[in-house]
């Protein structure tokens, strides 16, 4: 028999906020996903309180393969976590068999 193992929301809004940190460190990387969101430098903030904000956080991250690359191996995530946070966020549910 497998076991099911989930990921919590608040796994899952953590991880968000790690990658929005990750983005925001670099000049290069907030500019791009500012200019992609339309949100302006000031507004960023108010952003963030938005429902689905943090998973268009992850979107962005998931969209750049080196980035995302980047991403993981500076925080040591698995890159596949990204997409099982989104996963969540969005209002699914990630569930992974276990052995």
């Amino acid at each position: 028999m497998k076991k099911r193992l989930a990921i919590p929301t608040e796994a899952a809004e953590a991880l968000a906020i790690q990658a929005l940190t990750f983005i925001a460190a670099e000049p290069e990387r907030l500019g791009r996903f500012l200019a992609m969101t339309g949100i302006g430098p000031a507004e960023i903030r108010a952003a963030s309180r938005e429902p689905g904000f943090m998973l268009g956080v992850l979107e962005f991250l998931g969209g750049d393969e080196a980035m995302l690359a980047a991403f993981a191996a500076e925080c040591g995530f698995d890159p596949v976590d990204v997409g099982k946070a989104a996963v969540v966020l969005g209002g699914g549910q990630w569930e992974r068999s276990v052995p």
